[in-house]
């Protein structure tokens, strides 16, 4: 059965999953945002969820995990923008636009899509632990290297792909080293991280602009 639109029209079971995996990443978005990653448990999460450790085990194998999915919500949404990019630009040239678009995007979204509070709050997050900050630069294919794939016209475990992450990984990793521990969150935006981002992929740009291809 699909609705109106085409889309498959869930059944009970499969509804009541998808809330309970939502309400774990909710859980898991206000505790590691109000104390931070490294401070917050699997069995913290599963209390605010209201839901055992045992139930948090069947959706993820780790509290990384978990945060991971938060993540991947702002993956998304850069990997639509990222279709979007003409193919006459660079690969690297299409994430900035493409990251840059996603993030500006927040601050007119719906409640029910990738908010500037729920960027903020990821970032807050990820920038809080910098073990997790490395799990974040680890190439697995999400969905932004997917659009990729395509992008690229390549197979996913292609050295150019992971080439391509790994840089693109270090330019943002670089743009929000500043926003570690100790910082005043309530001056941090997102246009301020967006220009972040910029200054960060200008000054990449100013480092390799000597750079010849080889004949």
């Amino acid at each position: 059965m699909a609705d109106p639109d085409g889309a498959p029209v869930l059944g009970l079971r499969e509804r009541k999953k998808q809330r309970t995996r939502s309400t774990l990443i909710d859980a898991a978005v206000e505790l590691c945002d109000r104390q931070g990653f490294e401070n917050t448990t699997v069995d913290q999460i599963a209390a605010v969820a209201d839901v055992s450790p045992r139930t948090f085990s069947r959706y993820f194998a780790t509290k990384e995990a978990v945060v991971l999915a938060v993540i991947d919500e702002v993956i998304e949404c850069v990997a639509v923008e990222l279709r979007r990019q003409p193919a006459d630009i660079s690969h690297l040239e299409a994430l900035f636009h493409s990251h840059v678009r996603a993030f500006d995007a927040t601050k007119s979204a719906p409640s029910s899509g990738l908010t500037e509070e729920r960027l903020l709050a990821t970032a807050r997050i990820v920038t809080s632990s910098q073990g997790l900050m490395l799990a974040c630069t680890r190439f697995r294919l999400d969905a932004v290297n997917s659009a990729l794939v395509d992008r690229m016209g390549t197979a996913p475990d292609d050295r150019r792909l992971q080439l391509v992450a790994a840089v693109w990984g270090a330019i943002i990793m670089c743009a929000l080293a500043d926003l570690g521990p100790g910082i005043d969150w309530d001056t941090v935006t997102v246009d301020g991280i967006v220009s972040r981002i910029e200054a960060a992929y200008g000054q990449f740009l100013d480092v390799t602009a000597d750079v010849k291809q080889r004949v």
